[in-house]
């Protein structure tokens, strides 16, 4: 029989053995505590997730992609993360990539028997045509997920980066992966319920990875996110709105500058910095690999 007892992510917390008396006030403010925990488990593990940081933006630059993979929520914390670069930092949804054990219907109706097949992790990422230039995140709040495990181990032989994502220390996925990020934030308020506090520490890495790598491919100038999507109004003036921040210019001037640029706030920055067209602008991100700072640092030298 699976033991599951020296998880701690399993085991009781002492502090809500009687969350059942607890008053509405009570839960909120012990839950509220407890999930201070969450970052301090994080900040143990902060160089872990920096190379993480370094190994995906190293993916995205050679044209690769960052798959997570995970069951149950875990799961759908990678889906999660993965849908919203997109929008976010205009890639395609082929460069970021969730995979949840048993297909995308999981994410809003529990699968829960299709984390225990190895083999279907390994296949889910066949099915991707997975390159040695990808980077794969598995993701496991208790750390042993057999559908993580089969992922994980796919990749290494493909030869991709590996990362696991796990709230135990000395995981069985840490174990198969090339590197192991395992914040601790103690044993959840409801017993065993890691959608709490691991599935609050798993997306805040999940979005420290994202954010990092995608700082590292150019899509972010000063901390705003230039290649940003314009797909509906309120992302139109937002886009206007970082130009106008990024280059101090009127909202006309912004306007203007992304009408000439096709809508590309990142171009519009860069002409309107360096003072050129369009076109100019296009040469200039093209050859400083899409950064703008490098792209005006180059032509001020």
């Amino acid at each position: 029989m699976l033991d599951l007892t020296k998880l701690t992510t399993e085991q009781r917390n002492p502090r809500t053995m009687e969350l059942d008396t607890f008053s509405s006030l009570e839960i909120a403010r012990v839950m509220n505590e407890e999930n201070n925990r969450v970052i301090e488990g994080i900040d143990r593990v902060l160089p872990q997730i920096a190379t993480a940081i370094d190994w995906a933006g190293e993916a995205l630059n050679a044209g690769g992609r960052i798959i997570y993979l995970g069951a149950g929520t875990s799961g759908r914390l990678g889906v999660l993360d993965a849908v919203e670069c997109p929008p976010t930092f205009g890639v395609s949804y082929d460069t970021v990539v969730g995979l949840i054990a048993g297909g995308e219907g999981a994410f809003v109706k529990a699968a829960e028997g299709a984390e225990d097949k190895a083999e279907a992790g390994a296949a889910d990422l066949d099915a991707l045509d997975l390159e040695s230039r990808d980077i794969v995140i598995g993701l496991a709040a208790s750390g042993r997920t057999p559908y993580v495990i089969g992922g994980l181990t796919r990749a290494r032989e493909v030869g991709c980066k590996t990362v696991a994502i796990a709230c135990n220390e000395g995981s069985k996925i840490g174990a198969v992966a090339d590197l192991a990020i395992e914040p601790v934030c103690g044993p959840e308020v409801l017993t065993g319920s890691t959608r709490l506090k691991a599935g609050t520490a798993q997306k805040l890495v999940l979005n420290m990875i994202s954010t990092g790598s995608m700082v590292a491919a150019g899509k972010v100038y000063q901390n705003l996110m230039v290649d940003v999507k314009q797909s509906n109004e309120k992302l139109r003036v937002r886009a206007q709105n970082i130009v106008m921040m990024a280059t101090d210019c009127t909202r006309e001037q912004a306007a203007d500058a992304l009408a000439a640029s096709e809508n590309n706030a990142k171009r519009a920055i860069t002409m309107i910095l360096l003072g050129c067209g369009a076109d100019e602008a296009a040469a200039a991100l093209e050859a400083a690999h899409g950064h703008v700072r490098a792209a005006v640092e180059a032509h001020k030298a």
